[in-house]
């Protein structure tokens, strides 16, 4: 269940980032990115080049991630989707071997429990907690308008020096930095895992003006596969814009430009903040395992599709770097997960996930990392706004398959096909390669019992939901716990014994 005798378990700093491209991290960030902390952790890292989301929205994914499942195992379907306290996440399994765990920031978290196996939670999430984002497959086309999204991200990009995503994410750092200076102290001998989790950059597409300046002469503020007439999209493509309400907004080509600006300004925002906790690991002197990985992706204009909801490439595709003395440093192209993420942390911190390993859908990326190779395809899933049924897919080697009970099959050839272009389902020359896809889709998937699923799942919380916003309302956000009369000096305390407790380095 953990480590052998005698050998240290590592500390572990996971840093989550929220609908960041993976497209842009090639061998980590592409050149022209203003990087620089990114750049020094990728090159000590591990990095995955074809890594994909289990699922390409925000709480499904993350679910996934924490619990090495599919959304079909977790039925965490959609953003309104409770996640069971009973399916293990990696700081169940970390913490039942003995480590302190400690979130800071999103994870978007549906239910009553907020917790999932971390034992401190340093700030409530961003987004809410309870049911009423849950999308209804028995009105297919009718848009939430209060709460879908839609194209005002883009046509509102720019500047600001306050945002809501702004002031959350400096509260993440801000509180991710001073629990670090906390674990230094030693006043805790367990080993820890802390997860900085950011919803940068996320739209809105809103940076403050020291990045965005950084971007003015940018070369890349179009995408490379510009906008296609609605007609030319595939059906699931057409889903989206109409729930994105497309229509009533005239999308200019200033308008691209500025999101995108805005959006590559975030990252180099979220680059200053990682620095920040990578400072403070290394002026206190400790070591850590560190992951850094995104739930999904964005689209940013290519095809004409913003956001996420879909399989290809800019929305499913993330980036994932893992620096750790068990993993050697370099590119890994084999297409992995990031559900591969918790059986990768109990790896490393040599916890056994024997008990659940029936029920688990990753599997640990270390023997890829240590010159292994993965034979298994890598699986997504996706039923929540703008799907009136489940769509699956498969990237398997070179190729990505895709298959929904409403729509035409879809095989792409990612190596001579980048862009996702040229749908081979229909070609004579491919049919082997799409029988063979398919037959492991059809073994893995029953969409029909998937797609009842769905709908039971989204008719009960349309029940409670309505429900529980009668009478007196209850919320389930995370109320993080302020001890403040145990704070800085108070009268129970020995002064002396205070200032030496935490004050570090000690001494110098």
């Amino acid at each position: 269940m953990t480590k052998s005798e005698g050998a240290k378990a590592p500390n572990i700093l996971i840093i989550m980032v929220d609908q960041l491209n993976g497209t842009l991290f090639p061998d980590g960030p592409v050149d022209w990115l203003h990087a620089p902390n990114l750049k020094a952790l990728a090159a000590r890292s591990a990095r995955f080049s074809n890594s994909y989301t289990a699922s390409p929205l925000c709480a499904p994914g993350r679910a996934s991630f924490m619990s090495g499942q599919l959304p079909s195992r977790t039925g965490v379907y959609d953003n309104a989707a409770e996640f069971a306290s009973s399916i293990p996440t990696y700081a169940h399994h970390l913490r039942r071997a003995g480590y302190q765990t400690c979130l800071s920031g999103k994870m978007h978290f549906v239910g009553p429990d907020q917790m999932h196996g971390f034992e401190e939670r340093l700030t409530t999430d961003i987004y809410p907690a309870d049911f009423g984002w849950t999308p209804d497959y028995r009105k297919p086309g009718e848009r939430i308008d209060w709460w879908y999204h839609n194209m005002g991200s883009v046509t509102g990009a720019g500047g600001a020096e306050i945002s809501n995503q702004m002031e959350y994410d400096d509260e993440v750092a801000y509180n991710a930095c001073a629990k670090l200076y906390d674990l230094a102290r030693g006043n805790d001998a367990r080993p820890w895992c802390l997860t900085a989790s950011f919803t940068h950059p996320h739209d809105p597409y809103v940076a403050r003006k020291k990045y965005w300046d950084l971007y003015e002469d940018c070369a890349h503020l179009l995408p490379e596969v510009s906008a296609m007439p609605y007609e030319d999209h595939d059906p699931h493509s057409k889903r989206i814009f109409d729930a994105n309400d497309w229509r009533s907004f005239d999308i200019t080509e200033e308008n691209i430009r500025r999101s995108r600006r805005a959006y590559f300004a975030n990252i180099s925002y979220l680059d200053d903040k990682i620095g920040e906790m990578l400072t403070v690991l290394k002026d206190t002197g400790q070591e850590a395992s560190i992951v850094f990985v995104s739930d999904h992706g964005d689209m940013l204009g290519a095809r004409g599709l913003w956001f996420k909801m879909s399989f290809f490439e800019g929305s499913s595709r993330v980036p994932l770097m893992i620096a750790a003395p068990d993993v050697s440093a370099g590119l890994i192209e084999a297409p992995v997960s990031n559900i591969d993420v918790t059986p990768t942390l109990c790896d490393l911190a040599g916890v056994s996930m024997e008990e659940v390993a029936p029920w688990t859908d990753g599997e640990s990326l270390l023997g890829l990392a240590q010159g292994g190779e993965r034979t298994t395809p890598v699986a997504m899933e996706y039923a929540a706004e703008a799907s009136y049924s489940p769509l699956v897919s498969l990237r398997y080697g070179k190729w990505k398959y895709n298959r929904c009970m409403l729509d035409p099959d879809q095989l792409f050839d990612l190596e001579t096909d980048p862009h996702e272009l040229e749908n081979l389902a229909d070609n004579p020359a491919h049919a082997g390669t799409l029988q063979t896809l398919r037959a492991k889709s059809e073994a893995r998937w029953d969409l029909a019992a998937y797609d009842a699923d769905v709908r039971e799942s989204q008719a009960r919380r349309w029940v409670v939901y309505e429900a529980l916003r009668n009478g007196q309302y209850y919320p389930w956000d995370y109320q993080p716990l302020k001890k403040a009369s145990e704070a800085y000096m108070r009268n129970h305390t020995n002064l002396d014994n205070l200032e030496d407790s935490k004050r570090f380095p000690r001494g110098n």
